[in-house]
């Protein structure tokens, strides 16, 4: 394993939210949204810039725990990542209810209403969301 960050990503074929951990692993702060391949070139910003280690990628299970038709769409958008960062590795985070959790996030944090600010912030605090819930998980304490 390669030294640098973790970083979490909320694909979608039109979005990709970027979460990015701070060095402790405590913390999923917000990088953006992106299309995916200007995703790809911040992706590649964040390597270059400060390493990357570990990539948090979250995976669409089915209400019922299975893989649905979108999984085949983000394990092609991995292999991509995977050619862009070699070394570093890949943990698959259930990323079921993310956006639904990002929203109510949002509306509690006061800010302007989803219609005036767009699907990005529900991207990009989903990427947070699966970043956080890895991080807590791999510390074994949640901070919520």
């Amino acid at each position: 394993m390669s030294f640098g960050r973790t970083v979490g990503i909320d694909y979608g074929t039109k979005r990709v939210g970027i979460a990015i951990a701070d060095p402790l692993l405590l913390f999923a702060q917000p990088v953006g949204t992106f299309p995916p391949d200007e995703a790809l070139r911040t992706l590649s910003q964040i390597q270059g810039d400060e390493g990357i280690s570990c990539v948090v990628v979250g995976w669409p299970f089915e209400e019922d725990g299975k893989e649905g038709r979108a999984v085949q769409r983000v394990k092609e958008y991995v292999n991509r990542i995977r050619k862009l960062l070699p070394g570093v590795e890949f943990v698959r985070q259930d990323e079921r209810h993310s956006s639904e959790s990002a929203k109510e996030v949002i509306k509690k944090s006061g800010r302007p209403s989803l219609r005036s600010t767009g699907r990005e912030r529900v991207d990009t605090a989903a990427a947070g969301i699966i970043l956080q819930d890895y991080l807590d998980e791999k510390s074994g304490s949640p901070l919520s």
